[in-house]
């Protein structure tokens, strides 16, 4: 395969590894051979490899998923980790507060939305969302604040990009989308009413960083009609701010 001449061993576990979603999470070599455009020779060999370093794990269905050593050296990055570290005490209470509901905690990569962690409670309305998922939208409430909150070139590179329609409410309109996002910045949270499906209210603030800039979000997503967005925002700010005031404190040292 002349594509595949042409990538590197890393492009080719790399090709590998994004075979993988939510949706297929285990795959058979001829399965990962037509996702990645691969030699089935070339499939087996790298397939291999990740098996014996813990990439991947082949179950007795012959089947590959994911493996554990992934999350462990995920689970290093400080942008998720330490975020998550800090904030999950507050998303705890307010997740406790608020009942019903799901609560998440959002980070933006690049023009990705990427959850960090979500809290559920068993009658909460459903959702797509899943901790570690990633999202190429910000019509929810976590992505609309980081939206609003990121560097203007990207902000703009997302609306000349085709917009996503979840519902008849989902704004595909740019115009449109950049006065929501200049009143996101202006009143301090974001209001997604419906924009991700029927039935779905989602309120976000912005978490600030110990240099001020906006390093994540907190969400709270609840069942349109239970609740208004201007009973819910207090409660999603007061967090936000609680989380940005903790990244001020400086981690204890530990004992050597």
């Amino acid at each position: 395969m002349s594509g595949e001449n042409s990538m590197s061993v890393t492009g080719k576990v790399l090709a590998l590894l994004e075979a993988f979603s939510h949706e297929t999470p285990a795959l058979t070599l001829t399965e990962l051979s037509r996702r990645t455009g691969l030699s089935l020779p070339t499939v087996h060999r790298r397939a291999a490899e990740l098996v014996a370093w813990g990439a991947l794990e082949r179950g007795h269905d012959r089947r590959y998923r994911v493996g554990l050593r992934l999350w462990e050296v995920a689970a290093l990055s400080p942008r998720g980790h330490g975020i998550r570290d800090i904030a999950l005490p507050f998303i705890q209470n307010l997740h406790d507060a608020t009942k019903q509901q799901h609560v998440h905690l959002s980070v933006r990569n690049h023009l990705d939305v990427v959850i960090l962690e979500r809290l559920s409670a068993p009658r909460a309305p459903q959702v797509i969302s899943r901790a570690g998922g990633r999202f190429g939208t910000f019509a929810t409430g976590a992505g609309l604040v980081l939206l609003a909150h990121a560097p203007a070139d990207v902000r703009e590179e997302y609306l000349r990009g085709p917009l996503p329609r979840y519902s008849e409410n989902t704004v595909t309109d740019a115009g449109r989308i950049r006065s929501i996002l200049a009143a996101v910045r202006r009143q301090g949270y974001s209001s997604s009413d419906r924009m991700m499906g029927p039935d779905i209210h989602c309120v976000g603030a912005p978490v600030h960083g110990p240099d001020g800039s906006v390093v994540a979000a907190v969400s709270i997503c609840f069942r349109a009609g239970t609740q208004s967005f201007q009973d819910v925002a207090p409660s999603v700010r007061a967090t936000a701010r609680s989380i940005s005031r903790a990244f001020a404190v400086p981690f204890p040292r530990g004992s050597e």
